[in-house]
Parts: structure tokens; sequence; C-alpha cells
């Protein structure tokens, strides 16, 4: 018999298996210290998270993060998986709804979750649950080794050095979209140590940053501002940040579609465009 219950009694090494054993076949593979890593900054709650076990083996899961995205206390899928075995049965479904009279009382106004374009399966569910579709997201991934990072000489009036950002809301206007849950600075907030900051600056003027978690590989967040673009400062903070990659590959992850000038200066370092998401949002009452 299948047992509905919170994820707070579950040992990690138990989260590691089910998740390990449900996204097998996905092309994008984590272990043990990744998986840690990416709910940690993604905000992952045991007690909010549920999961169907069968005779004590977690079978089906959903991993929720907790926390404010625009300005609404937010409930984030940062993983749900079922067992090969287990497929067809519509457990995936079943754990959400188990979770949903928690997630009221807990105060959740909404329920935020990314999905693979390419798993129509998915948005199907998703969307009988009463998700929309907000926003549509690429992502990017290149073996480091295989990104291009030569630069030109820039004019040495700018410098490219380390510098610490806390969600300072004057580089917002260097943004063209508003960071997705997993790159924003909550996000970065929640792994701080484990993250690589570097700043453009024009006569002690900010004026352009990145950000990469060293561990992941992931580049969280890259801008500059409109009248310094095309001038070479994106590839020189790029050049600087990858030396502190601890990742084979160079990961950007959940850039707005709409976005076409991110686009052309990751394909101009062969960094390819590797997929699409889409951003899809219940709004709980």
């Amino acid at each position: 018999m299948t047992a509905f219950k919170s994820l707070n009694k579950t040992s990690f090494d138990d989260i590691y298996l089910a998740f390990k054993e449900a996204f097998k076949d996905y092309e994008m593979q984590l272990n043990k210290d990744e998986l840690q890593l990416m709910l940690k900054r993604r905000g992952f709650v045991p007690d909010l998270s549920f999961g169907a076990f069968e005779k004590d083996r977690l079978v089906a899961f959903t991993f929720n993060g907790i926390g404010t995205y625009q300005g609404l206390k937010t409930a984030y899928d940062t993983g749900t998986g079922t067992l090969e075995e287990y497929r067809g049965q519509g457990l995936a479904t079943r754990v959400f709804e188990y979770s949903m009279p928690y997630l009221k009382k807990a105060g959740i106004q909404q329920y935020l979750l990314e999905v693979l374009q390419h798993n129509p399966k998915a948005i199907s569910v998703y969307e009988k649950l009463g998700f929309k579709i907000s926003r549509e997201f690429n992502y990017f991934v290149q073996e480091q080794e295989k990104a291009d990072l030569k630069t030109k000489p820039l004019d040495p009036s700018y410098q490219i050095q380390p510098v610490v950002i806390d969600n300072d809301l004057s580089i917002a206007a260097f943004w063209d979209f508003t960071p997705s849950w997993q790159n924003d600075f909550d996000a970065i907030k929640r792994k701080g140590g484990d993250f690589k900051m570097m700043g453009a600056f024009h006569k002690n003027r900010l004026i352009g940053y990145c950000i990469l978690e060293t561990q992941s590989g992931d580049l969280t967040q890259i801008a500059v501002d409109m009248p310094y673009r095309r001038l070479g400062i994106g590839s020189h903070m790029l050049r600087e940040i990858v030396k502190y990659n601890q990742h084979p590959s160079i990961k950007v992850i959940n850039t707005d579609i709409t976005c076409t000038s991110i686009v052309d200066f990751l394909e101009s370092r062969s960094i390819p465009l590797s997929g699409k998401q889409f951003e899809m949002v219940l709004r709980i009452d």
C-alpha cells in the first residue's frame, strides 16, 4: 500500500537514491554532493516536501524550496520524480495534491516550477493541475575547455576585479530580465561561500558584474550596463570568473527567451543553446 508523507524523517541517502533512480535517463546527472548543493541553493525544506512510499522505499517525490518570489511567499519545485517501475500510476499528481493542504497552512501563496519543453507529458500534468506558463527560458551548457575565452585588449580605463554584490537595486538597471528562482540573490545568499563575483569598473563606477557557483559551474548572473556593451567587458569578466570554476562545464540556466543579447554573447563564446524550459506558476488561494 502506498503511503504519502513528508520527507522530514527521510535520510539524505534515501533521498539521493530515489533522485538518482528517477533521473537516470536525464542528460544532466548530479552526484550526491551536487544534489546537496542544488537543494540548499534552491531552499529545500524537508518538512514541506513530500513523497510516496512503498514499504518505506521512496518511489515518488517532490522536493520543495520555500521562500519569497516577486513579493509572494512561494513553494518552488526543486525536483519532482518517480522511479521508472512506478510510473503511469499518477503518483506525482497524488504527491502534489497531498502536499497542498500543508503548503496552504504554511501560508504559501503560489507554487513555481520549471519544466523542460521537450517533456510534454509533464507539461500536460501541470496544466491539468492549473499551472500557467509565465515565461520561457533557454539554457546553455559547454565543456569549459571547448568554450572560447579569448579576449581582445581592454581599454585601461576599465578594470575587472573581484567584488561583493548583495542585491543592490542599482544593478537591476543592468538586467534585460529578472533572474529565475535558482539564480536570484536569495538563492545566492543560501550558498554565499560557494559563489565568486567579478565586477567591471569604469572610473570607479560599477558597470557590469557576473556571479559563478564554483562547484557546479553555474554562471548564475552576468550583466553589463547598456552604454558599455559590445566593448568586450562581458568577455573579460567571463574569462576571469571561470578561472575559479571547479566543474568541467560552464552552465547558464534560465535566461529569458526574449533576451537575444545573451544568446548572441554565449554563442560567440562557443557556449551553445542546449535546450528550453517553461516557467509555470499556480496561484494558491
